[in-house]
């Protein structure tokens, strides 16, 4: 004879599970504008680029001094401070023949700002 599995009426007790939001989730918009900037840092050697600038004095440094920590081609280098400065994360400032990068004040305190509580 088969088992009767018992039923449990989930219904009354289907509001208690989720807690209310605290304030207002991102918009598509948003979060798509948000994975773009995350992109740009979801890659070691653009991590490395930001410590290295964020590292140097007055939180700027020539594309010249960064080229041989990271191990990478001028090219390669120039690629990915290209998209660090499209993200926000950098500035770029061209001095005779050599570019300097430099950090955006609080550009990484805003990625956090949106995913703290």
């Amino acid at each position: 004879m088969p088992t009767m599995l018992e039923v449990t009426d989930v219904s009354s007790s289907a509001g208690a599970c989720c807690s209310p939001l605290v304030r207002e989730p991102l918009s598509a918009d948003e979060a798509e504008q948000l994975a773009l900037t995350m992109k740009a840092l979801a890659d070691p050697a653009r991590l490395r680029l930001l410590s290295i600038v964020a590292a140097s004095e007055g939180a700027e440094a020539c594309v010249c001094d960064l080229i041989e920590p990271v191990g990478l081609s001028q090219p390669t280098v120039s690629h990915h401070l290209k998209v660090l400065t499209a993200a926000g994360f950098l500035t770029r400032t061209k001095r005779g023949t050599w570019a300097y990068y430099a950090l955006v004040p609080d550009a990484l305190d805003r990625v956090a700002q949106v995913l703290s509580p």
